[in-house]
């Protein structure tokens, strides 16, 4: 199915986001003198093509996969938008998830303005519980979650390029995600949160297994780690997204001639397997629904819970390696 065709209810949260340009100059240029192709100075890319309504009548599409905690994905992203300076640049983020494009503030927060955040309900009790765990182990990384996005972001404007937020709506990956699990599941994955909050381990050894898990991209890894006791993570983590990505990239490639996109490797497989396939979006848009016995468990809808889960689980199970 077309995406354009979706139910027109959800146009609010549109794959399509460009935030406003921040202050900043523009970067030097790099000698590309004597390069031919992209593929000599970065490896690894996944180059897709579709029929466009521009004069050239193709689009190339080039997909970047990032380890999302690694230095080395920033460089490369940076390099493959300089070189090629696309049309557009796709991220693997919603509109919900614009602020990490901006610099973050991972202060930690003190257990008075957590509650004083509860009392006022500017969040609920896993948006803060999370939010304070996330600020603890961020305030120890060399690189911050999704500083290749605000890389990209960067070197897009620095050129005039369109920015597209694609990813689908993050609430939406939540509560499919919540609604998908047994409430023993639920249970569980209450405890195992709190558990790994309080044995959080030293700053060395996080970034020591972060560095570890430099080749990969770490958020995938980890929601394959943690499927082994929640199956039903990697199907609305990851698989549906690859399906929705896919085809809101295929939307954006047939209105343009070139389109880098900058996703988790772990993304690369099924972007490339779902391409110009048919693909019923508005069914990945649907939100099942749930026992209303257990309405306390709404507390995990919360925006960009996903990132934090993931990061976080991710470290714990890291270090029982």
């Amino acid at each position: 199915m077309d995406p354009s065709s979706a139910d027109r209810s959800h146009e609010e949260e549109s794959p399509e986001s460009r935030p406003s340009s921040p202050d900043q100059s523009t970067s030097e240029e790099e000698d590309f003198s004597g390069v031919s192709s992209v593929d000599e100075i970065v490896k690894g890319l996944v180059h897709l093509q579709c029929q466009s309504s521009v004069e050239e009548g193709l689009c190339h599409v080039y997909l970047v996969g990032t380890a999302h905690v690694s230095q080395e994905s920033c460089k490369e992203v940076k390099t493959v938008i300089r070189y090629l300076k696309p049309q557009v640049v796709f991220l693997e983020l919603c509109p919900s998830r614009v602020n990490i494009l901006t610099p973050q503030n991972f202060e930690v927060p003190t257990m008075s303005e957590m509650f004083d955040m509860w009392k006022n309900k500017r969040a609920n009790p896993f948006g803060i519980l999370y939010s304070w765990f996330l600020a603890k182990v961020a305030s120890k990384l060399e690189v911050l979650p999704g500083a290749e996005f605000r890389v990209a972001y960067e070197e897009a404007m620095s050129y005039g390029a369109r920015v597209i937020l694609g990813d689908r709506p993050v609430q939406i990956t939540l509560r499919r995600t919540w609604n998908g699990m047994s409430t023993w599941h639920k249970m569980k994955f209450l405890y195992d949160i709190l558990f790994q909050s309080v044995f959080l381990p030293g700053p060395d050894e996080i970034v020591k297994m972060l560095k570890e898990m430099d080749d990969a991209d770490a958020l995938t890894v980890v929601v394959q780690e943690m499927s082994k006791a929640f199956p039903t993570l990697m199907e609305t983590l990851i698989v549906e997204r690859d399906m929705y990505m896919s085809q809101a990239l295929w939307r954006v490639a047939r209105d343009h001639s070139s389109v880098v996109a900058v996703v988790g490797k772990g993304h690369l497989s099924g972007i490339k397997k779902n391409w110009m396939q048919p693909v019923e979006v508005a069914s990945l848009l649907e939100v099942p629904s749930t026992n209303k016995g257990i309405g306390m468990f709404k507390i995990f809808a919360s925006v960009g819970a996903v990132t934090c889960v993931v990061v976080a689980s991710g470290i714990y199970f890291w270090s029982k390696k």
